[in-house]
């Protein structure tokens, strides 16, 4: 029961700011790309299915012909015509490998389609954890624009009234340009994130609010546990292993060719208008050689060199899945620096905002403050996001988020 429970259990379960599992699925079912992989395994299937019956069928042919003999009084007329009914037929071998060939494309077209659907689910990962970054960042920039506003409001009003210097007010503005600059950037940015997810997945509708992205979370289980689930569940490498037996049994197929299909047929004969009567059986042997034995050789090399191209997509998935992994934690560890200087940097400007209304530092002294903390914000919104899109890319990757399977 605990194994049970283990198997049907999710690992991680989904996060607040991420979209309803089934309608992910759905959307990720509409994807181009997906339906053209359902297209090529039913394909697969039609050619499993003629594969299974044989490419023999049956052969008909008739001749009809007049036989003219001269004899002493005259000549002789006679309606004669020959007919054959025949077909080829496969050696038992034969049979069994044609169907083995045609499962084994079966599952690497079906291990394709999975493989699409895993392609769209990281294509949504980014786009969505872009649109979650772009909203953060743009959400800091409106802040932190409309924080400047108001202080440039304040010094208007002091200018006014002679309790501060009008050149400090162009300081300002300047400074408030710059912010309204990045506002505007982190808006088309925002813009562009929200256009791809409806280009690229329309019957998925971005909720009315942005959902808030969360601390970075830590994968349970061991880095190893993650890799090996990774290279475990990769529809590339399954994909390809089929490849490598079908290929496998198209050269076993090949060699089985060397002994040819024979023929069969019932051969029917009305010779001087239905004198001569012959009903005959007609076998048809063709005699292999070199061209066969050249196919076979070169079907036998493909299917060693398709298991090379196997073992090679094994490791790239493994260093991958390893790269993967590691990234979670530097990207966790980055992000909490960030999080640290963002937490300097909030007190640092406070302090230098305090000694500037007490006329202990200059203007400019902290608007650099201000500046420093809006680049450091804007870096740990997006750090954030980066270390979510890291861990949830594992996740991805290793079915454990968005594959119904």
């Amino acid at each position: 029961m605990a194994l049970l429970l283990a198997l049907t259990t999710p690992i991680v379960q989904a996060q607040d700011w991420l979209p309803d599992p089934a309608l992910v699925e759905a959307a990720i079912a509409e994807q181009p790309g997906v339906r053209a992989a359902m297209r090529r395994t039913d394909a697969a299937g039609a050619q499993a299915r003629a594969r299974a019956v044989g490419p023999h069928e049956f052969e008909v042919s008739a001749i009809a012909q007049e036989r003219k003999i001269d004899v002493d009084d005259g000549t002789e007329r006679y309606d004669e015509y020959e007919a054959q009914l025949g077909r080829a037929f496969r050696w038992p071998g034969k049979v069994a490998l044609d169907r083995q060939i045609g499962e084994y494309g079966i599952s690497a077209s079906e291990l394709r389609l999975d493989d699409a659907r895993h392609e769209a689910a990281r294509v949504f990962l980014k786009y969505w954890l872009d649109w979650l970054r772009a909203s953060e960042q743009s959400a800091e920039a409106a802040e932190q624009f409309e924080s400047l506003s108001r202080e440039r409001t304040a010094l208007a009003r002091r200018v006014q009234l002679g309790d501060a210097a009008a050149k400090d007010l162009d300081l300002l503005d300047v400074e408030l340009a710059q912010a309204d600059a990045t506002r505007l950037a982190m808006n088309g940015a925002l813009v562009d994130a929200e256009a791809a997810i409806a280009h690229d997945f329309p019957t998925l509708p971005l909720p009315e609010r942005v959902p808030a992205l969360g601390d970075p979370q830590e994968l349970p289980e061991t880095p190893a546990a993650w890799v090996n689930r990774i290279v475990q569940r990769s529809h590339e490498i399954g994909a390809l292993e089929a490849d490598a037996m079908q290929a496998d049994a198209l050269a076993a197929r090949s060699r089985a060719d060397r002994l040819p299909d024979p023929t069969l047929a019932l051969r029917l004969m009305n010779d001087r208008g239905g004198a001569e009567r012959v009903v005959g059986l007609v076998f048809t042997m063709p005699v292999g050689g070199r061209h066969r034995s050249a196919l076979a050789s070169a079907d036998g090399a493909s299917a060693a060199a398709l298991h090379g191209d196997a073992q090679a997509k094994r490791r790239e998935i493994e260093r991958e899945a390893e790269q993967a992994v590691r990234k979670v934690e530097q990207a966790r560890m980055q992000w909490l620096a960030q999080q640290r200087a963002l937490s300097a940097s909030d007190g640092a400007r406070k302090r230098m905002r305090r000694g500037w209304e007490l006329g202990e530092l200059s203007l400019a002294e902290w608007l650099l403050a201000e500046r420093t903390h809006r680049q450091i914000a804007l870096a740990e919104a997006s750090a954030r996001a980066d270390a979510e899109e890291a861990r949830l890319g594992v996740l991805v990757d290793s079915h454990e988020l968005w594959h119904a399977d």
